[in-house]
């Protein structure tokens, strides 16, 4: 029988796990923390997004329950931690640098003047509240991903995948 799970060919064939262990070899040191206070069906794009640039952990903060369809799966092959509370997640990012991804804010900058650090976290907001007063005070800075069309901006699972590339492009590539 073939293989016909969405993996690039050297994982077909693999169970679920030995995936998993393959990919732990490999991982970058980039996290995405994800505030999920509307149970977002972007957060399942974030994730299978983290899957594709092989991040070393997913955070989610809040509710525990969000859409996997758009995962596609992809979430059997990451570190997904879930954390009750902003303060909860806190608690796990001990000399790491966390950059919000947030168009909202008056003081952010855009991504291009980013210069990512290895030990990096990610923080992305639900489409409609963006990220948490709570979690933005805790942020190291604070970035947003220019639009050059009518929008005021774009959709978060897309900016999650643009912010992902960047800090690949600049710490992996």
């Amino acid at each position: 029988m073939d293989d016909t799970r969405n993996l690039i060919d050297i994982y077909k064939g693999m169970e679920n796990g030995q995936v998993f262990e393959a990919l732990e070899k490999t991982r970058t040191p980039l996290e995405i923390a994800i505030e999920n206070v509307e149970h977002d069906f972007n957060m399942g794009s974030i994730v299978r997004t983290a899957n594709s640039f092989n991040v070393k952990t997913v955070h989610i903060i809040g509710k525990k329950k969000y859409n996997r369809r758009g995962a596609m799966c992809t979430d059997k092959y990451l570190k997904i931690e879930h954390h009750k509370t902003v303060e909860d997640f806190l608690k796990t990012q001990e000399n790491r640098e966390l950059i919000a991804i947030e168009n909202n804010v008056k003081s952010a900058r855009p991504l291009h003047e980013k210069k990512f650090g290895k030990d990096t976290t990610l923080i992305f907001g639900s489409e409609n509240n963006g990220i948490s007063k709570e979690l933005l005070e805790k942020a190291y800075e604070i970035y947003y991903i220019e639009s050059f069309g009518s929008t005021r901006s774009v959709n978060v699972g897309v900016a999650a995948g643009i912010a992902m590339y960047e800090y690949t492009r600049q710490i992996v590539l």
